[in-house]
């Protein structure tokens, strides 16, 4: 029995380590569960104010009233449908400027902006060489025999009408007309429109200004020809994510500037739209920005437990080789006890990020659990001095482990580089141990 310590010591120790793995399990559940409630509490921020804004627009719809004649059973019938002509701009410009509010519901919050945006542009003025069609007036060349133009409009498409703050004006020439609620293209799409007497027959230039509030991500479709989108705000971890990255972007700590440019040779912008139309087209490419916290605190947790099996191993490791060299006898209940310190560790760790940011949780998590680990093992390894070289070896793993935390590109690496580390060490320590010798008798308290 005497023979066999040593393995069953190792043996003991691989199965407590598998053991604790299952309260770090837990934890990381409750994490992923405390996830769900910051997503349940952005919603909710969402359904009392408005959500992330996608502007569409301005599209330039022509209606038609299209007659049909049908012959059944030697009868004639006469059907009546209508039919839309749409009509891009062949300019696009949109200027924005962004200041953003955190709104917090608890301990939770979401980045709600208010935004002014002025779009200018030209809207086209001829069809297939001829004047476009207009509320029974101009030419109806070109429609067709059976095609009854109707009161052309100018239509806006926001994914949360909501967010409009006040009722904008479309300004045509010298004309200003105040736009009415619905975007009027077909179900599903939410906005305004400015029904127009005539489509614009001269330079075809026309200007909007629109006060909008959103929440989180702000989206342009650049339906223009040539479009142009230029956006500054007062938050400074923007992500610029999309179809499109910025041309021009400048980053600080009182905000940010951005500008995108693009045009239909890298859009196919009039084919997509007419099949978005038509329910044949999937999503339009826009230009995105994100309003995202620049650390996933939650993320950050999940990561840290990841490592947890290679920290608990590690710190077991480090305990079982003082136990063989100092000829000391650590029962597996004060294996246990450290252990359950270091899982601890994770779940004040988890409920400090929410309140005081991951940076300073993990320094005040770190600091009590080396704190305590210290104190208990001062007692167990038989001095002061002994406790607190454990303490600052477990206080250098904790470095360690936020360094592979905040270096994510090159985490990987450095685990290796880690690891490899470890066993240069052990095998250093232990180059000339007499294992045979360790086998055939038992450690001395």
């Amino acid at each position: 029995m005497v023979k066999h310590i040593l393995t069953h010591k190792v043996v003991m120790l691989l199965l407590l380590s598998l053991l604790l793995m299952i309260p770090v399990h837990s934890i990381m559940e409750l994490n992923r569960e405390r996830q769900a409630y910051r997503s349940q509490a952005i919603h909710s921020i969402m359904a009392s104010s408005s959500g992330p804004q996608r502007l569409i627009g301005p599209v330039l719809v022509q209606p038609y009233t299209r007659t049909v004649t049908i012959e059944q059973d030697g009868k004639r019938f006469v059907r009546t449908e209508q039919v839309y002509r749409y009509l891009l701009p062949e300019q696009l410009e949109v200027r924005a400027s962004m200041e953003v509010t955190p709104r917090k519901l608890g301990i939770y919050q979401a980045q709600v902006y208010q935004t002014r945006l002025s779009l200018t542009g030209t809207l086209p003025t001829e069809l297939d060489g001829k004047a476009l069609i207009g509320g029974g007036q101009g030419t109806t060349e070109g429609a067709g025999p059976n095609l009854t133009p109707g009161n052309p409009y100018l239509s806006l498409v926001l994914s949360d009408a909501r967010g409009i703050n006040s009722v904008p004006e479309l300004q045509l020439g010298e004309t200003r007309i105040p736009f009415a609620p619905g975007a009027l293209l077909g179900d599903g799409m939410a906005g305004i429109h400015a029904p127009l007497a005539v489509l614009p027959v001269e330079n075809g230039r026309f200007h909007i200004e629109l006060d909008l509030q959103g929440m989180n991500a702000l989206e342009v479709v650049p339906l223009g020809q040539d479009s142009m989108f230029s956006l500054s705000g007062n938050w400074p971890h923007p992500n610029f994510i999309g179809d499109f990255l910025p041309g021009k972007r400048t980053l600080g700590e009182q905000g940010f500037e951005a500008s995108w440019q693009t045009s239909w040779f890298a859009t196919d912008m009039e084919s997509r739209f007419n099949r978005l139309m038509g329910g044949t087209g999937g999503k339009l490419p826009s230009f995105n920005v994100s309003l995202v916290q620049p650390v996933d605190h939650y993320q950050l947790n999940e990561r840290a437990a990841k490592y947890a099996l290679l920290f608990i191993g590690l710190t077991f490791l480090s305990f079982f080789l003082f136990e063989l060299l100092k000829r000391l006898r650590v029962h597996p209940i004060q294996y246990a006890l450290v252990g359950m310190g270091l899982v601890v560790f994770y779940l004040v760790l988890l409920a400090l990020t929410e309140h005081i940011g991951f940076g300073w949780a993990y320094l005040v998590a770190s600091l009590a659990s080396v704190a305590l680990n210290g104190f208990y093992l001062s007692h167990v390894l038989g001095g002061t001095r002994q406790g607190l070289g454990f303490a600052a070896l477990l206080g250098l793993v904790y470095a360690i482990l936020f360094g592979l935390l905040q270096a994510e590109e090159i985490a990987l690496l450095l685990g290796a580089l880690l690891l490899f580390a470890v066993l240069a060490l052990i095998m250093l320590l232990t180059r000339k141990l007499d294992w045979y010798q360790l086998t055939e008798r038992a450690p001395q308290p």
